[in-house]
């Protein structure tokens, strides 16, 4: 089947887990997003990492009486058992895949080291990575950025709950029309809620384009893959 990426880094945000529960994990709704990856890879043959956030156990920076690097340590924390529950749900649906920690847990995961997750990821297997870029003061999405631009990914597809970025919050603005494409700048300078400043400007740097996409919509993860527009597309020019 035609692909138009080869290798890319889809960023799960933590609350996509807990389905409609909110916190925690759904482990029925983990399945259906390892189902679907799974059907899209053995579908088109991608290579596909995935960054994993936390914040359906916790969120450093809402902890203001904490400080806050030790915050950050706890929601890495979190971003693990986030990927142990992905890596155990491909695990049940019979497909390949690894976890890979940017803080050394060598009892449940690998250590990330670059070499080793592009060779998972030549070899057909889906690599998960938690704890972020395993440093505080950063986020997952820049995690998601900084492992893009180290894997050679073509593009980094952020899934959310939305069809993409609007002028405005559609749920407050009836008026709020959805931004096709945009350029990293015009993120940065209207201060979109897309991924934060850092991560941007990492993408920016890199020539790493996002795809911001509604994840609950079936088959848009593999329309993307085949090329077709999606959601929003952030890149360097228009």
């Amino acid at each position: 089947m035609l692909r138009k990426y080869s290798r890319v880094l889809l960023k799960l945000s933590g609350e996509s887990l807990a389905g409609s529960k909110g916190v925690g994990i759904d482990f029925e709704k983990v399945l259906d997003i390892c189902r679907e990856i799974k059907e899209v890879v053995e579908e088109t043959g991608v290579e596909i990492a995935i960054v994993v956030g936390g914040g359906n156990f916790w969120r450093g920076r809402s902890n203001q009486h904490m400080d806050r690097a030790t915050s950050d340590y706890i929601g890495m924390l979190g971003t693990t058992m986030n990927a142990l529950a992905i890596n155990d749900a491909f695990r049940q649906l019979g497909f390949a895949s690894r976890v890979q920690t940017g803080i050394e847990m060598r009892q449940v995961a690998e250590f990330y080291i670059r070499a080793r997750a592009d060779r998972h990821l030549q070899k057909g297997r889906i690599v998960v990575f938690g704890c972020g870029t395993g440093n505080p003061f950063f986020s997952t999405d820049t995690a998601a950025a900084l492992r893009a631009a180290e894997i050679n990914a073509e593009i980094v597809l952020k899934a959310t709950n939305v069809d993409g970025i609007y002028t405005a919050d559609p749920k407050k603005d009836a008026k709020a029309t959805l931004i096709e494409d945009i350029t990293y700048i015009d993120v940065l300078n209207r201060k979109l809620n897309v991924m934060d400043s850092t991560a941007t400007t990492l993408c920016m740097d890199n020539g790493i384009p996002i795809q911001v996409y509604n994840m609950n919509v079936k088959d848009n993860l593999l329309k993307i893959i085949q090329g077709e527009k999606i959601g929003t597309l952030v890149q360097e020019k228009i």
